[in-house]
């Protein structure tokens, strides 16, 4: 019994799968209906072996035991967000093609990227982006957002942070304001960390185990911690 907490394109899902054949079962949770749409279809070879739910980890716990998986064998969160939702335009995660200030994983959730662009105050902005972000120039970057609202789509904001900190080396100047308003407005690291002590809790004993993939300082010393 596995559990993939973040099933995504579904490719994890299928090794596990492959790996645990013939007889291994997995759980895969996604907060995007649209991931879990593409793993039904990508999954369907290993039918009744695979239960896919359209549930934050958030929920870990009880959406297992819900579907049986307790004492599992393992259970692996790969963190961030996907290709696929980076190719979507309308979804809005990417400052490399343009769509509306959406960035929600679960578009059942009702705020979105727009909303704490275009009402937080200047101080709150740099707040947000200095915490999830760990952008050094999160005043300059907030002042000119402020300054150019209301923002509506994603080349409009990484506009504002471009005219505010300018252009320099590989690394977009948007890189860091777009990661720590998903981080935001997913409400990412209270949802690790609520969902890190749940995994262990459902390890089987002696023989269970837990990866984590991270990609960024905060959930990485989250992890670790």
């Amino acid at each position: 019994h596995f559990i993939d907490a973040t099933v995504g394109g579904g490719g994890h899902a299928q090794a596990i799968l492959e790996a645990s054949s013939p007889d291994g079962r997995l759980l895969g949770l996604d907060a995007d209906a649209g991931a879990i749409a593409r793993c039904h279809q990508r999954l369907a070879p290993y039918g009744p072996r695979v239960t896919l739910v359209h549930a934050n980890f958030a929920d870990l716990e009880a959406t297992a035991r819900v579907h049986g998986f307790t004492e599992v064998d393992g259970v692996l969160f790969d963190l961030g967000l996907s290709s696929f939702q980076l190719a979507a335009p309308e979804r809005g995660f990417s400052f490399q093609l343009d769509g509306p200030l959406d960035m929600r994983f679960d578009l059942r959730r009702s705020l979105t990227a727009a909303d704490l662009v275009n009402k937080l105050s200047e101080t709150e902005l740099a707040d947000l982006l200095w915490r999830y972000g760990e952008e050094r120039r999160a005043r300059r970057i907030a002042r000119e957002i402020v300054r150019r609202r209301p923002l509506h789509t994603t080349a409009e904001l990484a506009a504002a942070v471009i005219a505010a900190v300018g252009r320099r080396g590989r690394l977009h100047p948007a890189t860091k304001t777009f990661m720590a308003l998903r981080i935001a407005t997913n409400d990412e690291l209270a949802a690790l960390d609520a969902a890190l002590p749940q995994a262990v809790r459902l390890l089987a004993p002696g023989r269970g185990r837990l990866a984590v993939l991270s990609y960024h300082s905060l959930e990485d010393r989250l992890t670790k911690q």
